[in-house]
């Protein structure tokens, strides 16, 4: 038996992995037809999404590869996606990067390739989606909470999702009145592969600090995202540990800043006495 999707066509990019994969496969057995977008994407993951698609019925899926810092490529991209699906109820930017350097340590190359997929990705899928969206529809930038709350040896990755956050708001209040709803979604650590890599070759500083907000498995952040989306929330900052710090940074960022401050001091002695 089908019912009606809550979004009958969405956009995902990132969808090959991690939470865009996850959200891809909620939306394809809530019933929606779905374009996956990614830089790659695995025939293993092609035929398992297929595969999920004919089993629910009503459900489709495209698949594009491109690069979001190419803007005439993602474009194309786009317009094939319309073709093959429709035009969307909901399209979600899910794809991101991230290095994990001191600013000392971190190229102006390696900057540029975080900001140029995070931040300018973010504008050139907004750019490619937004003309093709109806009144109804919805826009989501998924950005972080390094988007709102700075964290050690995060200068790239912090810039650019700060960047996405006012970038998110700018596109608010500009289609608001169009009827189109543009949401931003702050999640912290999220148990992805991208996550799995940074944990083994992480800086400690930094993964210290973000063990202050919490993880969450992919499934229940991408149950609170679909769940803000659904309410056409704002702001979508899944987990209560990442609300709580982030309702601290705002309240209290003096207060925010000592305790960042002291777990940093902390974290360096540690790390001090263990090269001893």
């Amino acid at each position: 038996m089908t019912t009606t999707a809550r979004w009958e066509t969405a956009f995902v990019t990132g969808g090959g992995s991690g939470i865009g994969l996850r959200l891809v496969e909620r939306l394809i057995d809530d019933g929606a037809r779905v374009a996956i977008f990614d830089l790659r994407l695995a025939e293993a993951v092609r035929t398992a999404l297929t595969e999920r698609a004919a089993a629910r019925g009503g459900s489709t899926c495209s698949f594009h590869e491109v690069d979001i810092r190419d803007r005439a490529a993602l474009a194309a991209a786009v317009a094939a996606a319309v073709a093959a699906t429709g035009t969307p109820a909901l399209a979600i930017n899910s794809a991101g990067t991230q290095i994990n350097k001191a600013f000392a340590d971190l190229t102006g190359d390696e900057f540029d390739f975080v900001v140029g997929v995070n931040l300018v990705g973010s504008r050139n899928f907004a750019a490619a989606v937004l003309p093709t969206i109806r009144s109804g529809g919805q826009l989501a930038l998924i950005a972080s909470l390094a988007g709102l709350v700075a964290n050690y040896g995060y200068a790239a990755y912090n810039a650019s999702k700060f960047g996405v956050v006012g970038l998110a708001g700018a596109l608010r209040l500009e289609y608001k009145p169009k009827g189109i709803d543009v949401s931003v979604i702050c999640p912290p650590e999220v148990d992805t592969p991208m996550v799995t890599t940074e944990r083994a070759t992480g800086n400690p500083i930094s993964l210290r600090l973000k063990a202050f907000s919490g993880t969450l498995s992919v499934e229940d952040a991408c149950a609170e995202i679909l769940q803000g989306l659904e309410g056409r929330r704002w702001m979508i900052v899944p987990g209560p540990r990442a609300r709580l710090t982030r309702r601290l940074a705002m309240i209290v960022p003096g207060a925010m800043n000592a305790i960042s401050d002291r777990m940093v001091a902390q974290a360096m002695r540690k790390s001090l006495s263990d090269r001893r």
